[in-house]
């Protein structure tokens, strides 16, 4: 049996056609979905070695924390290569000593006084950086530089030696103004006076980030907004209040939070100012792990005190970052 041609014409007339328009459209819509899915993929190859060196510097760090602070890990389980696990053993601990409790107090209330003196000393200072004029900014500003760029070391020895008792420049230049005798008196006799020049030691040295990156925001202010401010007649603190604060609100938050990081777990200046002295009244938390874990060799104890306090930062965290989603809602 033979087909016609007018049977296959028919046959040709009937089939659906594809044509290059149809071609053309499929073969762009195959294109535009690899781009689509390596657009998708690509962010997460972006930050794969941020969270891999993340992993790397502080989770792992963190796992081992974790898992000493539920240990017995004391000189004698190093010297026979042993550990003991004693789960929360160690917490109960430090949760049942007073002077844990006393240190925990002491520590939150130095950082709080801390925090405090460094952001209204560096707004302070970053409203006067606004003012003054070139020749005097820029003197201003590598003085802070400086100041900032000082380590804690040397900073801590030659405050101690300005506050000496036989040979400090404080006590020599309080005399000579009329303010009395301050010939051999002892700033560190006392855990207050001791703590106070600890806490003036951090202050000087925060300041600087602060009072320059509040700078920066204040450089980012219209003037127009200042005249507009200043026609319906408010003053300098209703400028601040009304204008500098909100516009410079997330920058606040941010120098802020940054300071309570830095103040809660400092070291090195409360270390060098007398250990801790007098009388152990100026130990502060991470002092007391380092006097339980290097110098007690009670690792285990020292390992749930740095656990708490990362606890405790982590709260802070929580705080700051529900903030920060808050204001992007309000956005």
């Amino acid at each position: 049996m033979s087909i016609g041609n007018e049977d296959l014409l028919a046959g040709a007339r009937g089939a659906p056609a594809t044509g290059p328009r149809e071609v053309a459209s499929d073969a762009a819509s195959t294109a535009a979905a690899g781009p689509g899915r390596r657009a998708r993929v690509v962010p997460y190859l972006l930050i794969l070695p941020s969270v891999v060196a993340f992993v790397a510097l502080l989770g792992y760090p963190l796992y081992q924390v974790v898992r000493i602070s539920l240990l017995k890990l004391d000189l004698a389980e190093l010297i026979q290569r042993t550990t003991v696990f004693v789960g929360l053993a160690n917490y109960r601990a430090i949760f049942t000593d007073p002077f844990f409790w006393s240190v925990t107090v002491r520590t939150v209330v130095f950082t709080a006084s801390c925090v405090a003196l460094t952001m209204v000393l560096a707004t302070l200072l970053a409203l006067l950086l606004e003012r003054l004029g070139g020749a005097m900014r820029l003197a201003l500003s590598i003085a802070l530089v400086l100041a900032w760029a000082t380590p804690p070391l040397t900073a801590t020895v030659v405050w101690q030696w300005l506050f000496d008792t036989q040979f400090g420049v404080v006590n020599w230049v309080l005399g000579a103004a009329g303010f009395g005798d301050f010939s051999n008196h002892s700033w560190f006799d006392t855990g207050l006076s001791t703590f106070a020049i600890i806490a003036l030691i951090i202050v000087w040295q925060a300041i600087p980030f602060v009072a320059l990156t509040l700078y920066a925001g204040l450089t980012a202010i219209p003037r127009e907004l200042y005249e507009a401010i200043r026609v319906d007649g408010a003053g300098a603190w209703q400028t601040f209040r009304s204008l500098i604060l909100p516009v410079l609100r997330p920058l606040f938050l941010i120098t802020t939070f940054l300071s309570i990081i830095w103040d809660f777990k400092v070291f090195t200046q409360v270390f060098l100012v007398r250990h801790g002295g007098p009388d152990r009244q100026t130990i502060t938390l991470s002092l007391y792990a380092y006097q339980e874990g290097i110098a007690s060799s009670h690792f285990g104890r020292a390992a749930a005190i740095s656990m708490v306090m990362v606890v405790m930062l982590v709260l802070a965290l929580t705080f700051y970052i529900r903030y920060m989603l808050r204001t992007q809602e309000d956005l």
